[in-house]
Formats: structure tokens, sequence, C-alpha cells
């Protein structure tokens, strides 16, 4: 088992998100995941993120608007606006994933760039001409307001930083 697992900080415990992870840590999981299971587990692309965020629309929310009780942010208006909600405690949205806004920010394969020029145009991760060390994370989490859990929204910061509010969302590459 990784060696992330001996720290107990980051298990999320019941249906609680994974918390306290760095993008480190996530490669480390993933990598432990291929092993364990023989399928390709990897983090997500940031455009892979994005589209699966946004089921399809064009809209920055999959709803109207964010609206009260339809994530977890700081203004969300629900009962855990000041900490992670169960996983699963808001609807799913058009194909069937949860918690893609709010909650916690999402660790991405991709390395930070402040602007899309010369991003790969297949969907894949961006990993050339990077700016600094930063790696993407994704989603917007419980200490943000409602403004950072747009679709489009990304932060960066450097692959060993550990926060509260950082957690993974693993992926799996199908056979076709």
């Amino acid at each position: 088992m990784p060696r992330l697992f001996a720290r107990r900080s980051w298990l999320g415990r019941g249906r609680q998100p994974v918390i306290n992870v760095n993008w480190e840590d996530a490669q480390e999981y993933v990598k432990w995941l291929r092993q364990y299971t023989g399928r390709e587990y990897r983090l997500l692309s940031e455009a892979e993120w994005e589209y699966a965020a946004r089921a399809k629309s064009e809209k920055p929310y999959p709803w109207r608007e964010i609206g009260q009780g339809l994530a977890n942010c700081n203004g969300c208006g629900t009962k855990w606006d000041k900490q992670t909600a169960p996983v699963g405690s808001f609807d799913a949205n058009k194909f069937g994933l949860y918690d893609m806004y709010g909650n916690v920010w999402e660790w991405v394969e991709d390395c930070y760039h402040a602007d899309y020029q010369g991003a790969p145009r297949d969907g894949s991760a961006w990993l050339t001409s990077c700016e600094g060390t930063s790696r993407v994370l994704r989603g917007g989490s419980w200490i943000n307001d409602p403004s950072y859990l747009r679709a489009a929204i990304h932060d960066g910061d450097p692959p060993g930083r550990r926060d509260k509010n950082f957690g993974i969302r693993v992926g799996r590459t199908l056979s076709p």
C-alpha cells in the first residue's frame, strides 16, 4: 500500500471525501490502484474534468443559478457551509456524477497555465510549457464562495501542497 495510507488525516471517513492530499499523493494512489486492480486508473485531464462537470451543458453551472442547497460552498446555504459534506449529498449531474462543484478542489493531471492558448485540442493533459511547477485544481470547495464553483474556474498550486479542501477524483481509461 502507498505510504499515504499511513497518514490518517487524509482519509475520507464513511461518506466524507478524501482531503489533505497533494498532487504527489494522488499520483501515488492511482499508481497503487492500477497495480492493485490491474486497470488503468489515473487523474482526469483538465479538459476531461470540465467535460464531466458540464455534462454536455454550455452553462457555468448544471443549474440555472448556483442557488441555495445545490452544492457545498461558503454561501450555498447548506448545513455544511463550514466543512465538507458527505459525498452524494446533492443531486448528480446529467452524467450521474456527484459533487463536481464545491465540497473539495480536485487535483487533475495538468500543470498550471493561466490561459488555454496552446492547450492540447484532444482533451489530453497539458504537460508542456508549464508555468512554474504548479498543478491544476478544479471544482471549488466548501471554503469558496459560489463564484468559484463555475465549470471553467481552475486554480494552481505546487504539487506538494496539501490543504483541508484539496481532494481527488479518479478516472479510469476504458478499453475500446
